[in-house]
């Protein structure tokens, strides 16, 4: 997996100061995307265990209140490979943090098993680290920059612990 960018005090995905690892890699493609670079699987570097390293460490001090990822598409299958035990690292070394992640795929429609089609073996694993998932695609047509942490009115931020969606 590559990512573009490693954001260590990040205020604008996600409640408090967050640390926010944006992946490479994206097959949706929503028109007017603010991040098209990062649609390219190999931009930016490859994620390594030094990268991990760099990570857990920007996560460390106590003013930063958990992790976002972001991207590109953290769900694409070639990413959860990586992130699933990735997540994991993170959920064990900071069980008090919480994790953020942006998807432009659909929790219920995509990623649960039934019929899924970014369902992997790894995606249950994620799901179980993330604490809450902004879901659903970037649509142009329904911008809204009032909004608190998504850019278009369909997407949802979903409070995967309490299976609620969340009013920010």
């Amino acid at each position: 997996m590559y990512y573009g960018t490693i954001k260590k005090t990040d205020i604008a995905n996600g409640l408090g100061v967050r640390v926010s690892l944006f992946v490479s890699g994206c097959r949706n493609h929503c028109k007017g995307c603010h991040n098209q670079i990062t649609w390219d699987f190999k931009f930016g570097n490859i994620f390594t265990e030094m990268t991990e390293m760099e990570i857990l460490e920007a996560l460390a001090p106590s003013y930063i209140d958990g992790l976002t990822v972001l991207g590109g598409e953290p769900f694409e299958e070639e990413n959860q490979e990586v992130l699933a035990p990735f997540l994991e690292t993170v959920k064990k070394a900071f069980p008090k943090k919480n994790i953020w992640c942006y998807t432009g795929y659909l929790y219920d429609k995509d990623l649960l098993p039934a019929d899924g089609r970014k369902h992997t073996a790894f995606t249950n694993r994620m799901l179980a680290c993330i604490d809450v998932l902004v879901d659903g695609p970037y649509i142009e047509s329904q911008r809204d920059l009032t909004l608190n942490f998504r850019g278009s009115r369909n997407q949802r931020i979903i409070d995967l612990e309490h299976n609620c969606l969340m009013k920010l």
